[in-house]
């Protein structure tokens, strides 16, 4: 057996980035210089971390049951040992003694039920027949392999995808540097995919951002870093937005760039002037800026057109995580700082601070209207805030573990779907979603078939379903209004994302084994 210190720190910075520590595991990643293994992350399954943990775990349990000559002491099971356990040499010795001195004392039990049964005695036990069947899967929720369609072509993660507004393209970015746009006519079960590669510059020549990527290569050409800045070691492309008109692309990655894009895939702008990997990447909604945050504790709008950054925001003191237009020129900010800040292009302070939270802000989101603001944290709340007033509007608990996102329904006021009911979403990694009806601040559906952390979840375009995704590898699709399950699809990776296109009748999901799957749902409904 070998383990060398590369192929240690490989899968530690692996289970931080499916543990959604995107920060730490950039941060990580540098330190250990992850770009300078000849590991090929793409053979590496995940969760490959925990699969060793466990199965080093059954080693120790199985030892427990093994005598010294290298007989087993019984058939059974033992109770299962912690991580912690099973690393002190105490507790393992304790435990084993504990078995052989249980056994001992059941095989006295034994003989004993054995004499007084041939004395004629009745030592029969009534036998607990109580027991839960493992939960069927309807057959006809299930989607049929005939109506997903798997795109493959990215060499690693794909940690994001985004359907084009007014049209069937889906976009996706993954951790082998390259964003893909993907052509899905109305009738067509294949795509033609577009591959727009992310470089770099380094001593005159443009290099790809991963020395793993051997697809097609576009003429992608970007400012150099600073003298004093060391390239990331990961270069994954953790961003993607598509403009209203549907006409442009703009990726965000951790080489400390954004990039907006054509839709035949040519590289339109680069702007480069954030100081390290960029978390969040928003188009107002008239297309003319663009807004970015990033690990360098900043926010930036940019114009569109020219790629001059308009204003830097440097008012979190630490990596932000998310940004959110409320207006054309307003938005709001959240980072590991636990604040939210919400600025305007023109002011060179925030025009309100909202603190509540206890631990970092993963995720912020406007209401359709732009009226509320919703935000999620590692600290399991979700609050609801007004500029109306300093505190939250709701306190939200429910969940048990960290909160990854949340999402709007495109209902209420402002949307197409005036009369129906504003609804929020929230996805935790306790593996539930929850419905929310944040006027009155109670939740009206906690959605628990996943069986894993939740990672994305998306309304269609009129409100009336929510598809979710989690790293059980499953696809999930509600009904929101009874909080029943629709439908479902088990992929082949963890799902990092789940998107609808503009008229409701596909899903597109992306995986953590380098796929990306388009679920049919025009006869399904």
């Amino acid at each position: 057996m070998s383990i060398s210190s590369d192929e240690v720190n490989f899968l530690v910075y692996r289970y931080l980035q499916e543990s959604g520590f995107t920060h730490s595991a950039f941060t990580f990643g540098i330190e250990s210089h992850i770009s300078q293994s000849n590991i090929n992350g793409a053979l590496v399954p995940p969760a490959a971390l925990i699969s060793i943990i466990q199965k080093g775990l059954q080693y120790v349990e199985a030892e427990i049951s093994i005598n010294e000559d290298g007989t087993i002491l019984d058939n059974r099971g033992i109770e299962a040992l912690s991580l912690i356990d099973a690393v002190m040499p105490d507790v393992v010795q304790s435990r084993s003694q504990a078995l052989r001195e249980k056994i001992a004392a059941e095989k006295v039990a034994n003989a004993a039920k054995a004499e007084a049964q041939i004395n004629g005695e009745d030592t029969t036990n009534n036998v607990d027949t109580n027991h839960v069947d493992a939960m069927e899967v309807d057959g006809t929720m299930e989607i049929p392999p005939s109506k997903a369609t798997v795109l493959r072509g990215h060499e690693s993660e794909v940690f994001i995808c985004a359907w084009n507004p007014t049209s069937d393209m889906l976009a996706s970015g993954s951790g082998d540097s390259t964003a893909r746009i993907w052509n899905l006519t109305a009738n067509n079960n294949s795509a033609n995919q577009l591959v727009l590669r992310h470089c770099i510059r380094e001593g005159g020549q443009e290099v790809p951002s991963n020395k793993d990527v051997t697809s097609l290569d576009w003429n992608v050409k970007s400012q150099p870093w600073e003298a004093d800045q060391e390239v990331p070691s990961n270069k994954d492309v953790t961003s993607l937005d598509w403009n209203s008109e549907g006409t442009l692309l703009a990726t965000g990655s951790y080489d400390g760039f954004a990039r907006i894009w054509s839709t035949d895939g040519r590289l339109v702008t680069t702007l480069g002037q954030h100081k390290g990997p960029i978390f969040a990447l928003k188009w107002n909604k008239k297309g003319n800026y663009l807004l970015s945050a990033g690990v360098d504790k900043t926010t930036i709008i940019w114009d569109a057109h020219s790629g001059e950054a308009k204003q830097q925001f440097p008012f979190h003191s630490a990596p932000a995580l998310d940004v959110d237009w409320q207006t054309n020129t307003s938005f709001a900010s959240c980072s590991t700082d636990m604040c939210i800040h919400v600025c305007k292009l023109g002011v060179d302070k925030p025009i309100k601070t909202f603190q509540g939270h206890s631990n970092e802000v993963n995720a912020i989101k406007w209401d359709p209207s732009g009226t509320l603001l919703a935000s999620c944290s590692d600290d399991m709340t979700l609050k609801i805030w007004s500029m109306k007033q300093d505190s939250c509007v709701h306190d939200l608990q429910a969940h048990t573990k960290e909160i990854y996102t949340i999402k709007w329904s495109p209902t209420g006021p402002g949307t197409n779907n005036p009369n129906a009911q504003l609804m929020l979403a929230s996805a935790s990694f306790d593996s539930t979603v929850r419905l929310w009806d944040v006027e009155r601040g109670v939740c009206i559906h906690t959605l628990t078939k996943h069986q894993e952390p939740v990672y994305s979840v998306a309304f269609s375009p009129d409100g009336k379903y929510l598809a979710s995704g989690s790293f059980d590898k499953c696809v999930h699709i509600w009904n929101t209004q009874s909080g029943q399950l629709v439908h479902s699809y088990r992929g082949t990776g963890g799902i990092f994302e789940v998107c609808w296109n503009s008229t409701g009748d596909r899903v597109g999901a992306s995986a953590s084994d380098g796929s990306v799957c388009v679920l049919d749902l025009r006869t399904l409904k």
